[in-house]
């Protein structure tokens, strides 16, 4: 029996509003095209922030904070795909996410890269400013996960203000369902590519870890 290919989307809104009407949106295209479609709500994640130990960079292992962080990153291994949605706060990224993104990243992610060659897809929501910024620094951290991001045209950015504004954008409902579409295309074609040959070697990379060999990093994560 085949497992259903799966999308992951990382919801940064401290609210379920405009951003969660988004996701709902891609939820229904995703499974119009045979995809399951789960949604993490990072306010109903236990997250503590990043801790006074300052040890991140030297480390060895993963963080030492016991919450909710680790099953999440969980889920994200374990999906094809993996969509990052955050609301603009104060000209910048949400601060969940921002708090993920660190939380996950340095405390997680960084030994092996386990999200090489996952699909990803970016969405941010604004009023009308710094939408771009939100998306390009999300889109950063999936190329520094070494993740596939795919390109869908405009970016899946949507404007709203109140609640439900989101729903009326259709030029940006539009971009995100092009992005969905396009993020099961190169999931499906990456499954397909693994059943006929076999492999899952796709993109190897020598090196799992790109600290490793720095000569101002003290410590040398084994490969």
């Amino acid at each position: 029996m085949t497992t259903r290919l799966k999308i992951l989307a990382i919801n940064g809104s401290e609210r379920d509003g405009n951003t969660a009407d988004v996701l709902r949106h891609a939820a229904a295209i995703a499974e119009q095209r045979g995809v399951e479609f789960e949604v993490v709500d990072l306010r109903n994640i236990w997250m503590e922030r990043c801790g006074p130990c300052g040890n991140c960079n030297d480390r060895p292992v993963p963080c030492a904070l016991t919450d909710g962080v680790p099953g999440v990153v969980q889920k994200m291994i374990e999906a094809d795909g993996i969509v990052f949605a955050a609301p603009v706060h104060g000209f910048g990224t949400a601060s969940l996410m921002q708090t993920f993104i660190e939380r996950a990243g340095v405390g997680y992610l960084r030994f092996d890269r386990p999200l090489s060659n996952k699909v990803a897809g970016i969405i941010s929501v604004a009023r009308r400013y710094s939408a771009g910024e939100v998306w390009a620094q999300l889109t950063v951290n999936a190329l520094l996960n070494r993740m596939i991001v795919v390109g869908s045209g405009f970016p899946a950015t949507v404007h709203a203000l109140h609640r439900g504004d989101a729903l009326n954008d259709d030029e940006g409902l539009t971009n995100v369902q092009r992005l969905v579409d396009r993020m099961v295309d190169m999931i499906q074609l990456l499954d397909e590519h693994r059943r006929l040959t076999g492999r899952d070697d796709l993109l190897a990379s020598d090196d799992v870890n790109e600290r490793v060999g720095l000569a101002l990093n003290e410590t040398q994560v084994p490969a």
